[in-house]
């Protein structure tokens, strides 16, 4: 069980503007996230769920919403905001399954830019929102997700086994792309000595080994 626990979820996609009316953006249903976080009520925590435009949110009984917050966001910035106002406030877990992007324009136009000529676009980084947990939060336990394309088990494994060490995640959940448009969602639970702790199949699966692992490694 969760309860009194507080965990954080964030889900869905961002967004970068481009234009007035432009923006660019990335895959990300929320169908992970949303189901962490209905797992997560029902063993008894308490949930802020972080979610990006057009995520699914969790689907939850009349009892459970006391147990819920909502808070949406758009931007990468939106997202170093909230982590930067909740994370100080003590969170037990952070599940990280948001699809955050990694590059967004350089300059936005502030008005909308015509369509009768061709228009150079130069993207930057963007900040690395999940180290921020471990920062501001050194004793949250950190699920992150670490999502490639094309890779087999073993390389897949070990590049989320790099993004665990590099953000300091508890565990990183590895999946391919190229699966998942297969019809085969496989979840790589990887641990921080590089071993895969758990494999789970499909997002009910992943989601539910999710609060299984929370269960058992939170005091």
């Amino acid at each position: 069980m969760l309860r009194g626990k507080r965990i954080l979820v964030t889900s869905g996609p961002t967004r970068a503007p481009l234009d007035a009316v432009r923006f660019i953006s990335n895959k990300g249903s929320g169908r992970t996230g949303a189901l962490v976080a209905e797992l997560a009520l029902r063993a008894g925590a308490s949930v802020t769920y972080v979610y990006g435009r057009g995520a699914q949110l969790p689907q939850i009984r009349a009892r459970g919403r006391d147990h819920l917050r909502l808070i949406p966001i758009e931007t990468v910035e939106d997202l170093v905001n909230v982590f930067r106002e909740e994370l100080p406030t003590g969170y037990d877990a952070v599940v990280h399954p948001m699809a955050v992007l990694d590059f967004a324009p350089e300059e936005v136009r502030r008005e909308k830019v015509g369509s009768e000529e061709a228009w150079v676009v130069r993207l930057v980084p963007t900040p690395k929102v999940i180290q921020l947990v471990k920062e501001l939060s050194p004793r949250t336990f950190l699920v992150g997700f670490k999502l490639e394309v094309g890779k087999a088990r073993e390389e897949l494994v070990r590049i989320a086994h790099e993004s665990l060490v590099r953000n300091r995640a508890d565990v990183m959940v590895a999946n391919d792309l190229e699966e998942i448009d297969r019809g085969v969602h496989r979840g790589y639970f990887v641990g921080p000595d590089g071993q895969v702790l758990r494999v789970a199949e499909g997002k009910e699966e992943i989601a539910r080994a999710v609060v299984e692992l929370l269960e058992e490694r939170l005091p």
